[in-house]
C-alpha cells in the first residue's frame, strides 16, 4: 500500500462527504485503521503458532465437542460483521487437542475477511490437519450485518453452514449424534 491505512480511511470520510477536520472525526481515521487491523489479525497468525504443540496422547476414540464458540468476522463482500457461534467436533485417533486451541483456531480464521461457507471449511480442515482425527464436524450459525443493515434488511435471519469430514460424513449415526449433542437435531 502506498499510503497508510489511516490515510485511506480519511479519504473514505471525504468520499462520503464528511469533513475529516471536524472535532468528532479528527482521530477517526487512526481509530478505524487500528480497529480494522485488530479485526483482521488472523492474517498474522499461523496454525502452527496457534496449536503450539498442544497435542496430547490419549486412548480416547469417542467424539470430542466444543460448542457455542463465539465468533466475530467480517464479510469479505461488504466489510460488515457477521456474528455467531461455531460448534466443533472431532473423533481422536491417539491424540487430543488442547481445549483452548479449538477456540483459537476458530478465531484465527474468523479474524480474516470471510464468507461463512469458507470459514466453516477452513476450521474443519485445520482441525483435521492438526489432529489427524477419524472425523471432524463443524457447524456455524451466524447473523450477517450485510443482510440485516442493508439489502433485504432481515433482522431475524440466521445462516447455518456445516462441514462434515471422515466419520461424520460417512456415518449417519455419527453425524446424528453430533447434531443431537449440539441441539440441532430434534
Amino acid at each position: 500500500m502506498s499510503q497508510p491505512l489511516s490515510q485511506q480511511y480519511r479519504e473514505i470520510l471525504v468520499g462520503l462527504g464528511e469533513n475529516p477536520e471536524r472535532e468528532g472525526l479528527l482521530d477517526t481515521p487512526k481509530r478505524a485503521a487500528k480497529a480494522m487491523q485488530y479485526l483482521c489479525h488472523g492474517y498474522q497468525q499461523s496454525l502452527d503458532e496457534i496449536v503450539n504443540g498442544a497435542l496430547f496422547e490419549s486412548d480416547n476414540d469417542e467424539m470430542v465437542i466444543v460448542k457455542d464458540i463465539e465468533l466475530y468476522s467480517l464479510c469479505e463482500h461488504h466489510l460488515l460483521p457477521f456474528i455467531g457461534k461455531a460448534h466443533v467436533a472431532y473423533i481422536p485417533t491417539g491424540k487430543v487437542l488442547g481445549l483452548s486451541k479449538v477456540a483459537r483456531i476458530v478465531d484465527m480464521y474468523a479474524r480474516r475477511l470471510q464468507i461463512q461457507e469458507n470459514l466453516t471449511k477452513q476450521i474443519a480442515d485445520a482441525i483435521q490437519r492438526v489432529t489427524n482425527a477419524a472425523g471432524v464436524a463443524v457447524v456455524i450459525e451466524a447473523k450477517h450485518m450485510c443482510m440485516m443493515m442493508r439489502g433485504v434488511e432481515k433482522q431475524n435471519s440466521v445462516m447455518s453452514s456445516s462441514v462434515m469430514l471422515g466419520a461424520f460424513r460417512q456415518s449417519c449415526n455419527t453425524r446424528h449424534e453430533f447434531l443431537q449433542l449440539i441441539g440441532r437435531n430434534n
